[in-house]
């Protein structure tokens, strides 16, 4: 909770010069720790979007959101950091009357969002997100239209994460694999991206080949999760081949990769997989 003396106005002034400092204490914690420099960036909401790939949108009307859930903005403004400490002392005159308005018991009118996932972008009550977090409230009320993406969104995503977020993007429009799937496919190098789904669709041509039938992209990509990606993973890890920090999606376009090149073959066989642990 805020402190509170009983003289609002007072009190709005150090709600402002309380967050003002703590920006500045963030900003010298994250180089102390040698942070990245996009860790307390707010996001941008059309730069997140054209990463993800808008689907489509729903009005969800009014509810509760959590405020450490709000990490972004459709604004392209600078007033504020990602947790929306005010960057700037322009923005002091209306946060002290908010603050000030809110300490006397006057309602305030929800806050207007954009859902992605699991987090929000502010479209209109900035300054009221500041307050509520400065005075260090739980959830604020708001009015929330939900935007569906190709590629989900959680409270870790930063700005240098969009890059890797756009490949993955198109991945996911090549080869649309279902939620459960989806989740288990993560590459380290965003370019990798783009070598596994080429990978994908050849060994898709190669299915209609042998089966003689015409697939699209879904049935592709079913068939090469389940037939293909999960098998092989699996054998892999018996045969010791998934380094202790690789993620499985790695080290299979990895050893998928050495595989052919050592052997010129698209089929796994006994003899493959001991010319890979050799091949190391």
């Amino acid at each position: 909770m805020a402190r509170d003396t009983g003289f609002p106005a007072s009190d709005a002034q150090d709600d402002f010069l309380r967050a003002r400092r703590r920006h500045a204490l963030a900003r010298v914690s994250a180089a102390v720790r040698r942070e990245p420099d996009d860790v307390d960036v707010i996001l941008p909401f059309d730069e997140v979007v054209a990463a993800l790939g808008r689907i489509s949108e729903r009005d969800l009307g009014h509810e509760p959101i959590a405020l450490d859930s709000i990490v972004g903005t459709v604004d392209r403004g600078k007033e504020f950091d990602r947790h929306f400490r005010p960057a700037s002392a322009r923005v002091r005159l209306r946060f002290e009357r908010i603050a000030n308005a809110q300490r006397r018991g006057e309602s305030m009118p929800p806050i207007d969002v954009y859902r992605i996932g699991e987090v929000h972008f502010v479209r209109d009550g900035h300054h009221r997100v500041a307050v509520a977090r400065a005075q260090r409230l739980d959830v604020i009320d708001a009015h929330v239209v939900e935007v569906l993406t190709r590629v989900g969104a959680d409270a870790s995503m930063r700005l240098g994460d969009l890059p890797m977020k756009s490949h993955e993007r198109l991945f996911h429009e090549r080869v649309p694999l279902r939620a459960q799937a989806r989740s288990r496919i993560r590459i380290a190098d965003p370019e990798g991206y783009g070598a596994l789904a080429e990978g994908v669709e050849a060994w898709g041509f190669r299915l209609m080949q042998a089966e003689r039938e015409l697939m699209d992209r879904t049935e592709v990509a079913r068939r090469w999760f389940e037939d293909e990606y999960v098998p092989v993973v699996e054998m892999l890890r018996e045969a010791d081949l998934i380094g202790r920090r690789e993620h499985e999606t790695d080290a299979y376009g990895r050893l998928t990769g050495d595989r052919f090149r050592l052997m010129r073959t698209q089929q796994w066989s006994d003899e493959a997989i001991e010319r890979v642990r050799r091949g190391r």
